[in-house]
């Protein structure tokens, strides 16, 4: 609790005493002499209203000197004015404080909501450490150069994108991507600034300037995130601006109407009025759907997603389409070798070794693959006339023999006799002094939890999963087989992507949102295009983060069914709050007019609804919890 928020608490407690002393000796009748006199009872029951209410009184002043009238400070003092002055002043000091418990019982809830983003906000590092004549000097992170070295000692913040240059540490991620279990970096490795080193001393050279790194990135979004309003949160401040000073009028026309125009009685029409006012506060709604919609963005960012703005919850909320790029989103972007299959007499082992010999030399990714599985270091002096052949393959001696690796052509073209192996990888024939031997599955590897994920986002109930590639179309078919893909597009083109994706807004029309997610550079003008863009953001591009509205911090797609489903679970509590208020608050207007609901029927519906549709949307917090 804030010393703002205590505060208020002390003068509540104070107003709740006093109040409760002058309700029993009203009761008691020991009040009565005292208070015959209407200002010696004013002046009595101004003490706990002032303390209670003292900052109302002073926003409602400086509102209306501002030119801005209609707000609910007004409406408090209007009301609680006019319960003085019907002499109703138990009612008067109960409406003021009952109203502060429920403005006390808000700061805190948006205080809990606001630290699950407000902890991105540390993340922010103080300083950078440069080595200065053998010693460790601080220095500001905007005064460090990209390509400068950094040192990190354990504990300390990393303040900059860079690679690891010397040593080796566990880097705490916790606080960007929401992934607890700590990882391994080493010399080599590439880390991002924000994250918490861990035991060991590193040496970083940077690769950003501070403004480009991943931390400022994110400082940035989280500033912006607030500006961007769901359609809803518009909707109710324009509702606002409406209703609340045709309900003030209404007011006015209740409490003068009636008795001018049938001469009943003034004060029983004035106390109706400020019932009515009371009751007509629309705080309930202004307070618990903005809640609402920034409880979802924070329970958003405790699992490692950034949301730019309620709007783009709102909208994912309605997606029916998720689109995703093939190459580094839904596949790791690396070759590895799937399977082997060898022929007649020849084993597994056999064939990975002398595909191993035969590569030997390339630094092509698909030989680093073959060499991978292999699993040791071949002996290259057992190899020799190695030759290329342009878009067939290889023709290398090893221990003597004549070895082929290659496509079918090459095969084809040296007269081997082998079938033609269907895969969607990449198939790597191999020949021996003019004997088939077999063939090599390489192909790009599906992501850990890719499959998992796109069966969790049809289950939170996205009806159509694609995916847009540039590779072949047995390898893509393949790889959607795999995963659960409805959908495929192939040997696409960065443009042909974009063009993909406004024929699948064609198609949807108006029934529901289209999502895309990528990493690329090249995938910058698909999300852009798409309704909303999900960037795979610790690998991903500056432009894909830039161009994107979620960004996904740990490249864990299984984070994006999560966010779907907080984003439709903030959607349902926010209209059931709008539902919920609205309601009441007709019903309790309509009794009020009709002199059948009293001023603590009011404070129910005012204060009671609020607080209520304030627990109801802190409950979007318990979403994001790991």
């Amino acid at each position: 609790m804030t010393k703002k928020q205590k505060q208020t608490l002390i003068r509540i407690i104070t107003a709740a005493v006093l109040f409760t002393v002058l309700m029993v000796l009203d009761h008691t009748g020991r009040l009565a002499a005292v208070t015959e006199n209407r200002w010696t009872a004013l002046g009595i029951y101004a003490v706990p209203y002032l303390i209670v209410g003292y900052d109302i009184l002073w926003k409602a002043v400086r509102n209306i000197s501002h030119g801005e009238v209609f707000d609910e400070n007004f409406l408090m003092i209007v009301a609680t004015f006019g319960a003085f002055g019907v002499q109703e002043y138990n009612e008067a000091l109960a409406v003021m404080l009952f109203y502060q418990v429920g403005e006390l019982f808000q700061s805190y809830a948006v205080g809990k909501s606001r630290q699950s983003i407000s902890d991105l906000m540390e993340i922010c590092p103080e300083y950078a450490n440069i080595e200065k004549d053998g010693q460790l000097v601080q220095v500001d992170p905007e005064e460090i150069a990209a390509g400068d070295v950094i040192v990190v000692r354990p504990g300390e913040r990393i303040p900059l994108d860079g690679v690891v240059t010397e040593g080796s540490s566990m880097i705490d991620t916790s606080a960007l991507t929401g992934e607890s279990v700590p990882r391994r970096a080493g010399e080599g490795d590439e880390v991002i600034s924000g994250c918490v080193n861990g035991e060991g001393l590193l040496k970083i050279r940077a690769t950003k300037k501070f403004e480009d790194s991943t931390v400022s990135k994110i400082l940035e979004m989280v500033e912006d995130a607030g500006s961007r309003k769901a359609r809803t949160e518009n909707f109710i401040t324009r509702f606002a601006r409406v209703y609340t000073p045709i309900v003030t009028i209404g007011a006015a026309c209740l409490a003068v109407i009636p008795p001018l125009a049938f001469g009943l009685p003034f004060s029983d029409w004035l106390q109706r009025a400020c019932v009515f006012l009371v009751i007509s506060c629309p705080c309930a709604l202004v307070i618990s759907v903005p809640l609402g919609f920034f409880g979802g963005i924070g329970a958003s960012s405790r699992i490692g997603v950034l949301v730019k703005g309620s709007n783009y919850l709102e909208a994912v909320a309605d997606m029916t389409t998720l689109v995703f790029d093939k190459t580094g989103t839904l596949t790791k972007g690396e070759f590895a070798v799937q399977s082997v299959h060898p022929a007649g007499t020849a084993t597994k082992e056999g064939l990975l070794e002398i595909a191993a010999l035969g590569e030997g030399y390339s630094s092509h990714p698909i030989a680093e693959s073959i060499r991978a599985a292999y699993g040791g270091t071949p002996d290259m002096s057992r190899v020799c006339d190695a030759e290329e052949i342009p878009g067939h393959g290889i023709h290398v001696k090893v221990d003597g023999k004549e070895v082929l690796l290659g496509n079918i052509r090459l095969m084809h073209q040296y007269g081997i006799k082998c079938e033609e192996l269907k895969s969607g990888g990449t198939v790597i024939y191999e020949a021996v002094d003019g004997c088939f031997l077999g063939s090599i599955v390489i192909s790009d590897t599906v992501k850990s939890g890719a499959a998992e994920a796109i069966s969790e986002v049809k289950q939170a109930g996205v009806k159509k999963c694609v995916m847009l590639t540039g590779d072949r179309e047995a390898a893509a078919r393949e790889a959607a087989e795999t995963l659960g893909i409805d959908e495929v597009h192939a040997e696409l083109l960065p443009g042909d992507k974009v063009e993909a994706v406004e024929s699948l807004l064609e198609r949807q029309g108006d029934k529901g949102k289209l999502g895309f997610v990528g990493d690329g550079i090249n995938d910058a003008p698909v999300l852009t295009r798409a309704d909303i863009g999900f960037a795979m953001g610790s690998m991903g591009s500056d432009a894909a983060i830039e161009a994107a509205d979620i960004v996904v911090m740990d490249d864990d797609l299984r984070r994006i069914p999560r966010v779907v489903g907080i984003a439709r679970r903030t959607l349902r509590i926010v209209k059931a709050n709008i539902v919920f208020a609205l309601t009441v608050k007709i019903l309790v207007l309509i009794l009020g007019a009709l002199g059948i609901a009293n001023m603590w029927a009011a404070v129910f519906a005012d204060v009671g609804v609020a607080i209520i549709c304030i627990i109801n949307s802190m409950r979007i917090l318990a979403s994001g919890r790991r």
